[in-house]
């Protein structure tokens, strides 16, 4: 009979004494500490103008995203197009809004009225059949979703590429050989394998964008989640408490979206998370041992006695 010892770990247990040490200190000096002034935190977390901030900053974030997954796919499937037109407009999409900072195009947005006062259409060097003066009557949220929406496009078309290039080229061949059309086969072979590589990078990318938001002042649009507590604390001359609102407003959202993230890999992991091996049942592992030991120590006799018989 063996006396298994489990082997012990005494740094493990020193380093975790020594965090909860330091979150303990931390968290006194947070809340004994009265220039965080929890009681204006207190007066502004639930104000209403703070509410419509976080629903513009919602807002922001998925109308933003909407636009950037459906132009993410479109672009994915021109990168992987056979025609070269189409492959390399995607790969210059890609490169110019990758290479400038969101900030700059939320600028170039802004301004967009600057560039272009009117938009005529109509035929070359000849009459004019439309004429459009350019006007913004939103105050900036359309100029704020277009310039988000388009950067972030560049990203999740890199993200979705990856995803459909980790699909097994046999699918497509498979599926061709049955006399699915190349669309069809895009659509209802590879594109579900690949959401569960696209699916968590994507998710990463919301909870970006959500913060992504603070920068909409460029354009300007001035009743996001940001905006409006800056605009509270120059109000009270007080910055750190209406920092400490806005940071746990975001915290709030973000948490939110990481559950639904989570449930969303969930559905789309099936079938795959779950192929890893079994826990092994000891009692059942034992009686399959006993029996391989007997099967091995039958052999030999066997064997014995067909030797004899000879």
């Amino acid at each position: 009979m063996i006396k298994a010892v489990p082997v012990r770990h005494p740094g493990r247990w020193v380093a975790a004494a020594m965090i909860l040490l330091f979150v303990a200190l931390g968290i006194q000096s947070v809340a004994t500490n009265p220039n965080f002034r929890w009681e204006t935190v207190a007066a502004y977390i639930l104000d209403v103008n703070v509410f419509k901030g976080v629903g513009w900053t919602l807002l922001l974030t998925v109308m933003a995203m909407i636009i950037a997954i459906v132009l993410a796919v479109l672009l994915s499937f021109m990168r992987q197009s056979d025609n070269p037109v189409l492959a390399w407009s995607s790969w210059f999409w890609v490169w110019f809004f990758r290479g400038t900072p969101v900030y700059t195009q939320l600028i170039f947005w802004g301004l967009i009225t600057v560039l272009y006062p009117s938009i005529s259409l109509g035929i070359p060097f000849g009459p004019e059949l439309l004429h459009v003066v350019v006007s913004d009557p939103t105050k900036g949220f359309i100029p704020a979703v277009i310039g988000l929406g388009l950067n972030e496009s560049a990203y999740l078309a890199e993200i979705f590429r990856a995803g459909l290039k980790s699909v097994d080229k046999g699918q497509t061949e498979a599926a061709e050989a049955l006399g699915m059309a190349r669309r069809k086969v895009m659509w209802r072979i590879i594109l579900p394998q690949a959401m569960r590589v696209i699916v968590p990078p994507t998710g990463n990318e919301t909870i970006s964008m959500l913060k992504t938001t603070s920068l909409v002042l460029a354009v300007p649009f001035t009743l996001d989640l940001t905006f409006v507590t800056n605009a509270l604390a120059n109000r009270t001359y007080q910055p750190i408490p209406l920092l400490i609102v806005a940071a746990t407003w975001y915290l709030l959202v973000t948490s939110i979206l990481m559950v639904g993230q989570h449930y969303i890999e969930k559905y789309y992991g099936k079938g795959v998370d779950n192929m890893a091996p079994a826990a092994v049942n000891p009692a059942a592992a034992k009686a399959a041992a006993a029996t391989t030991t007997g099967a091995v120590a039958v052999q030999p006799i066997a064997t014995s006695t067909e030797e004899d018989q000879k």
